[in-house]
């Protein structure tokens, strides 16, 4: 993991309080626009502490504007007492999204409300985008909504019926973007786009989409034959020979090397290079990676994404305890944790399709293994269930700071390749 700058807060060793969550918010193609970060520790309820800001300072300054040009938005959950913490002034204001709640009840008077506007109208003017809920078209609340940059409405917890109405009223203030929570099923999403949401946050994208009879695509089978010669040590020019008959293939495997991601020195220009260069053994972690492009139809796009965080985060975290040929093996774990919904078919059957090491079936196929532990832990990162992803981290004796770091890392660096 890269090493505390001297000018940037330094990271608290201290025992495991707070732990991180993140849910990929999306747009209407299911690409992955935006994350929203939240404390999901059962003693708070904000994104505020000072180990958390100093995460967030880390994650904006670790790389260049360049390289952060184009990285999701964060969307931050935000107490009002928290709004004027120094934390803010540690954060880039045009990569975050302050989600604030309405008043607590009995502090939500007509000068309660007023009050506080003018402290979202000082946070606004540095910046900051804002986001709320379905409280904000209210009319006790309409002073807000003019600060509004996104409105956010439960499809869940909200009544049906009440829906439509509620967009239509969202819809008047045209500076406002729409994203539906709670979005768990295709036919949900299919539904919040019919109503005029232009952004999407649950897990319908990440739910396997088993077909029967289900075959591979062309470029799918071309990866795994790819990953069998690789797995088997194959020759230089036989793997070159599978690579002429798909040059789709060949484009995109050195597009994958040579991203910003990878971080090499100088550019990969033929596979023969990147044999040389690389070696087998990574070949075949990035020959995974590769396989994240290739989704079948109805899969969609953020997918690809979710499982390359999944395979940088199991990365990160097993640098921790674990030599580097796992923490490699670590990455092809959580990239191919999504392999049933990146082919279409039981994890058994799509794992089947190629050899891998004992250490990556025994994970993905019976949870048992060297890198079990990390994968379930990664899975808690994305899970609501506070308990397990205390139980995860606890078990492999890591802080609440080494995992948070890691997830924050896993996103930028997902974000930086070119899938």
């Amino acid at each position: 993991m890269t090493p505390p700058r001297a000018d940037r807060p330094t990271l608290a060793t201290t025992p495991m309080t707070l732990s991180m969550a993140r849910q990929p918010i999306l747009n209407a193609q299911g690409q992955v626009v935006a994350h929203e970060l939240f404390d999901r520790s059962a003693s708070a309820h904000t994104f505020t502490a000072a180990s958390d800001a100093a995460l967030l300072f880390n994650l904006l300054t670790d790389a260049t504007p360049e390289e952060f040009s184009g990285q999701p938005t964060l969307f931050i959950n935000c107490t009002h007492a928290t709004l004027a913490a120094g934390h803010l002034d540690l954060v880039d204001a045009e990569h975050v999204v302050l989600e604030v709640g309405p008043l607590p009840v009995g502090q939500d008077t007509p000068q309660d409300i007023d009050t506080f506007w003018h402290s979202l109208v000082a946070v606004h003017a540095r910046g900051f985008k804002l986001a709320f809920n379905h409280t904000v078209l209210s009319p006790a609340y309409a002073p807000w909504l003019g600060l509004a940059s996104f409105i956010k409405l439960d499809l869940a917890s909200l009544e049906p019926a009440k829906h439509a109405s509620l967009v239509q009223q969202a819809q008047q203030n045209p500076s406002a973007q729409l994203v539906a929570e709670k979005i768990e099923t295709a036919a949900q999403f299919e539904r919040a786009k019919q109503l005029g949401f232009a952004l999407f946050q649950g897990y319908w994208f990440a739910q396997p989409v088993l077909i029967k009879g289900q075959t591979l695509r062309p470029a799918q089978a071309a990866i795994l034959q790819l990953i069998h010669l690789v797995r088997q040590e194959a020759s230089t020019s036989e793997i070159e020979e599978v690579l002429k008959h798909d040059p789709t293939l060949s484009f995109n495997l050195l597009r994958f090397i040579n991203s910003a991601g990878f971080g090499l020195r100088c550019e990969i220009t033929s596979f023969k290079h990147a044999v040389m260069i690389l070696g087998l053994k990574k070949l075949f972690r990035w020959a995974a990676l590769l396989l994240t492009s290739a989704r079948i139809d109805g899969c969609a796009p953020a997918v690809s994404q979710a499982a390359v965080v999944r395979g940088r985060l199991m990365e990160l975290l097993a640098a921790h305890l674990l030599p580097p040929e796992e923490c490699d093996n670590a990455f092809v774990v959580g990239i191919f944790s999504m392999l049933d919904a990146m082919l279409g078919m039981a994890m058994k059957d799509a794992l089947g399709t190629m050899p891998l090491p004992q250490t990556v079936t025994d994970a993905l196929l019976h949870q048992c293994g060297v890198l079990a532990p990390f994968l379930s832990l990664t899975l808690a990162c994305e899970s609501a269930d506070d308990a397990a992803f205390a139980q995860h981290a606890t078990a492999l004796q890591l802080t609440g700071d080494q995992v948070n770091l890691a997830h924050l890392q896993a996103l930028v660096w997902a974000q930086n390749m070119t899938l």
